[in-house]
């Protein structure tokens, strides 16, 4: 059922609200939902605070079985969720089956891992005094996702939350609601008790100030903009709230001159591309070494140009629209400055209608001085851009606000594990493109976020350390 679910029931909005969900491809109505407020967000809360008294005194194995549940419903409803996934986000069919199969894999990786709360017994300078630390639930989580992954991005913080023993409120992105309303039926299957989940549908900045307002919510969980996520901190300033916030990137590539050039610049291609190129860790500038510059740019140039553009349903499709106009109008804008700024555009570089596309485009960076590099694109925009030396290249890649991922191509193992270590990223991924992994710890340096999700590190985010001594033994 596609509607809000507070304390264990489907519902409207309290004050009427309604959304309208649009095809990015068609910009046709899908369907419509409730979009509420505040007082939504306050009876989440209300019945989460409730839930938590007894949830969090379930045993981890009882956890687990509903996770390890959960887990297996979406991948029997993985194609139906999958139709929704694509007509509310617009990505390619095969795309939105992957997301879905990871956020299941997400589900029974904490199914485990809520067995592993582990803690430790400390040894005493003292012989009368015993000293152990346990790990206990937070409480109420509230947790913000954004669209551009809809399944994943709430799926690795719903689930550890969930194992560490917390409750939660959730607000989805109103863009794609449904697939987390769909995450939301298979926890229900599973035997999720009411309140443990309360996912709310609306106003994002009242729904947000609830969230930080109330003292019940002991930490937020946000995945979407830099901008956002200062609003956040601001707000949780003056409420001492925690915080876990995954936020934006600019992640640079930095190709030698010793590799296999077609096959970088084929999976170069496919990686940038991915998702319409709406990716947090998504490669963005690509810094070529000068010697192998121009043949890596004609073969990214014909690949690019060789992506099917289309609707996400049509199986052909390798490149989908933009979220929305607005995100449309945003990569357009880059675009038009990258040309303004006197760089040489290969191939796209324009829109495509109906729908909210942009075809895929690869940039010449000749102007280093060039500011448009220097932002999160967020789209379909491949920048290339010469480098001679390795101390430069690192140079230039450190040079933004943002940490959160990079990449190295190289055959070279000692110019592999140099540059590895100089860059200032949470995650840096060597002859790969995907540094990532359901059981491994996902997070950013800088501006690009606080805290860590997936892993055992990901778990441990919703669980207090408490220190118990014993003494006059």
């Amino acid at each position: 059922m596609k509607k809000q679910y507070i304390n264990g029931k489907y519902c409207d909005a309290v004050n009427g609200g309604v959304w309208n969900v649009i095809n990015p491809a068609t910009e046709e109505i899908i369907t419509t939902v409730p979009f509420g407020d505040d007082q939504d967000c306050l009876l989440a809360i209300d019945a989460a605070t409730h839930a938590f008294t007894t949830w969090k005194k379930i045993s981890p194995w009882t956890r687990a079985d509903i996770l390890r549940k959960a887990a297996d419903n979406i991948r029997k409803n993985i194609s139906l969720f999958a139709e929704d996934m694509v007509m509310e986000s617009g990505k390619p069919l095969a795309e939105a089956k992957g997301e879905l199969t990871v956020a299941a894999n997400l589900f029974e990786w904490y199914a485990e891992e809520a067995k592993r709360g582990y803690g430790k017994v400390i040894p005493s300078s003292r012989t009368d005094k015993r000293m152990q630390v346990i790990y206990q639930p937070m409480g109420v989580i509230g947790v913000i996702t954004a669209w551009n992954f809809p399944a994943y991005n709430p799926a690795r913080a719903w689930a550890a939350a969930l194992a560490a023993g917390c409750t939660l409120v959730v607000k989805v992105s109103e863009f794609t609601p449904l697939t987390g309303m769909n995450l939301i039926a298979a926890l229900i299957e599973a035997g999720l008790p009411a309140g443990v989940i309360n996912l709310v549908h609306g106003d994002a900045a009242k729904i947000g100030a609830a969230m930080l307002n109330h003292s019940a919510v002991k930490k937020i969980s946000f995945t979407g903009s830099t901008r956002v996520g200062k609003i956040l901190m601001d707000g949780a300033s003056k409420t001492n709230t925690k915080l876990a916030l995954e936020l934006g990137g600019n992640a640079p590539v930095i190709i030698l001159d010793d590799v296999d050039i077609e096959h970088v610049a084929k999976t170069a291609v496919t990686t940038k591309f991915r998702n319409c190129g709406q990716v947090c860790i998504s490669p963005q500038r690509f810094y070529v070494h000068e010697k192998i510059f121009e043949e890596f740019s004609a073969l990214v140039a014909n690949y690019a140009a060789a992506l099917t553009v289309g609707n996400g349903l049509d199986s052909e499709t390798r490149l989908g629209p933009l979220i929305n106009k607005t995100q449309q109008q945003h990569v357009l804008q880059i675009i038009e400055q990258a040309k303004e700024e006197k760089n040489n555009i290969i191939t796209g570089g324009t829109a495509q209608h109906p729908g909210n596309f942009v075809l895929p485009t690869v940039i010449e960076v000749t102007n280093k001085q060039s500011e448009f590099i220097h932002k999160e694109i967020f789209g379909p925009v491949m920048p290339l851009i010469p480098f001679s030396t390795i101390e430069e290249v690192i140079t230039l890649a450190n040079q933004t606000p943002y940490g959160l991922s990079a990449y190295i191509w190289t055959n070279n193992i000692n110019h592999a594990i140099y540059l590895s270590e100089a860059l200032e990223f949470g995650m840096v991924g060597i002859n790969e493109w995907a540094p990532h992994a359901t059981e491994a710890p996902f997070g950013g340096w800088k501006q690009s976020g606080i805290g860590h999700e997936s892993g055992s590190e990901g778990m441990m985010e919703y669980m207090e350390k408490k220190l118990i001594a014993i003494g006059g033994l």
